[in-house]
């Protein structure tokens, strides 16, 4: 640790077998894990319902009444400010600068959670969870932004997914921690998560791309200099940044929209809102949000808290599997492996969940939950998770990327409430095992989709994909790449 705080350090690593060689510094190290302590928050806000809610809803710990309906409002609430959140953030970073509005998120963070922790009525519990699920929406979209105008392009792939490694150590801390602490002392564990983020935060530059649209080269300059060593000759990336700044500002319209909807950005921005689409579509965050209810309706032999934690660490090593196999298989193939694994597991919850209906005895296949689960979190870890995140950020042009990310976002967290509210009313119309089975038809749709529309980015510069989806080709920065950040949902 002592060698991550000299800023006179420089450390080269590399991955082997891979053109052109993936070198970087220590600070650059420093600055993504900085801002990937924010996503592992976001991983603990996202995944707080799921232990959070058995002993909430259980009078003999709280001494009031929590209904199923609003139990279902404190898992939605939170990805519902997260749309909020994904629309509000494009203008933030923009006017605050991207580390400014990073910052601006960790004090509502602590709030958000002390306000749920000493809840003495279910409305203190709303408004926590709101406030936690706009600093979650804000977040999803600056801390990608950040890193792809720091990180170096020959390691998006390592650096890249980070956040996502992060945010799946934030579920997983949850799941072990609500194993043994009520809903009010995990609330209060989540608010000293963004402690050290915020330390942290103080210790990185703001992205030198920001510096330079606000016209202060000079800033930029020795931001460069920080995040790729005292000794690295900056001046051709500087030069690179200022010469796209300069060129999408002749081509830049008053209307943000009006640009965002022109001919030639439909496509990609289509491709990213359907990759988001059939991320949320696939039921994610349903398993993420209601692990322990989901097992415990279904009877399995396993404790449920033992089976979320596997579940987490599934989650967890998974991300490191992707991170290994992205720029060796490519995007599609993980996308292929990641929609199969997520068709087949959907399908066989949704026939143990009706068997059970049907009053069956599954006590000899107790284990099938479990497994599900494992394989189901395993494929989308692999794919689904990251990927569309990775992908926003290749495919959308660099001229509408802002106000495009923006729209990609916001439109994420409303698939993902549309999801965590209305699960349980799936459940309610359909049974458990319908729901599962919708899940499963939508992963085939979207296995279609990927074949059809999503395109190979793998080893590509940003040029050739945009002359490939646009037939045209526009210079601009390297370092101008939005990275993933996921973990969920």
């Amino acid at each position: 640790m002592k060698i991550l705080m000299r800023a006179d350090t420089h450390v080269s690593f590399s991955i082997p077998e891979t053109e052109p060689k993936a070198k970087f510094t220590i600070e650059q190290v420093l600055a993504a894990l900085s801002v990937s302590l924010g996503s592992m928050v976001v991983g603990f806000s996202s995944a707080y319902t799921s232990p959070a809610l058995v002993s909430m809803t259980d009078r003999n710990i709280t001494a009031f009444d929590v209904t199923p309906q609003e139990a279902s409002w404190i898992g939605g609430l939170m990805p519902l400010a997260g749309l909020a959140g994904g629309i509000a953030g494009g203008p933030l970073i923009e006017y605050l600068g991207r580390k400014n509005t990073i910052l601006a998120t960790a004090i509502p963070f602590i709030i958000s959670w002390l306000l749920i922790a000493c809840a003495v009525n279910v409305i203190m519990i709303f408004v926590g969870r709101a406030l936690a699920g706009f600093c979650v929406g804000v977040a999803s979209l600056s801390l990608p932004v950040y890193l792809g105008e720091t990180v170096q392009p020959e390691v998006r792939g390592t650096l890249g997914l980070l956040p996502t490694a992060f945010g799946n150590i934030g579920i997983l801390v949850c799941f072990v921690a609500g194993t043994y602490m009520n809903w009010s002392y995990l609330a209060f564990l989540g608010g000293a998560l963004p402690i050290p983020f915020l330390i942290l935060m103080f210790l990185i530059p703001e992205t030198p791309r920001w510096y330079v649209g606000q016209g202060r080269e000079d800033r930029a300059r020795k931001a460069l200099r920080w995040l790729r060593g005292k000794e690295a000759d900056v001046e051709p990336e500087l030069k690179g940044i200022v010469r796209s700044h300069t060129e999408a500002e002749k081509h830049a319209t008053s209307n943000p929209m009006a640009e965002l909807l022109r001919r030639n950005n439909i496509k990609p921005l289509s491709i990213s809102l359907g990759l988001m689409f059939f991320q949320q579509l696939s039921g994610i965050n349903a398993v993420i949000f209601y692990t322990v209810q989901i097992f415990k309706d279904a009877g399995s032999t396993i404790d449920g808290n033992i089976c979320t934690i596997i579940v987490g660490c599934v989650n967890f090593i998974a991300t490191f599997i992707a991170t290994i196999l992205i720029d060796r298989l490519g995007r599609k193939i993980l996308l292929y492996i990641s929609d199969v694994a997520m068709i087949i597991t959907l399908f066989t919850l949704g026939g143990y969940f009706y068997c059970k209906d049907q009053e069956m005895d599954l006590s000899s296949v107790g284990w099938l939950p479990l497994a599900s689960f494992v394989i189901f979190v395993l494929g989308f870890s692999l794919g689904f998770g990251p990927i569309p995140w990775l992908m926003m950020g290749e495919i959308l042009p660099g001229k509408i990327r802002g106000t495009a990310a923006s729209v990609a976002t916001a439109f994420n967290w409303a698939c993902t409430f549309l999801v965590t509210k209305t699960f349980q009313d799936l459940i309610d119309g359909m049974g458990t095992y319908g729901a599962f089975w919708l899940f499963g038809s939508i992963c085939v749709v979207g296995l279609f989709f990927v074949i059809i529309w999503v395109p190979e980015t793998q080893g590509k510069t940003l040029e050739d994909i945009e002359r490939k989806m646009m037939g045209r080709v526009r210079r601009m920065s390297s370092v101008a790449n939005l990275k993933p950040l996921s973990f969920n949902m």
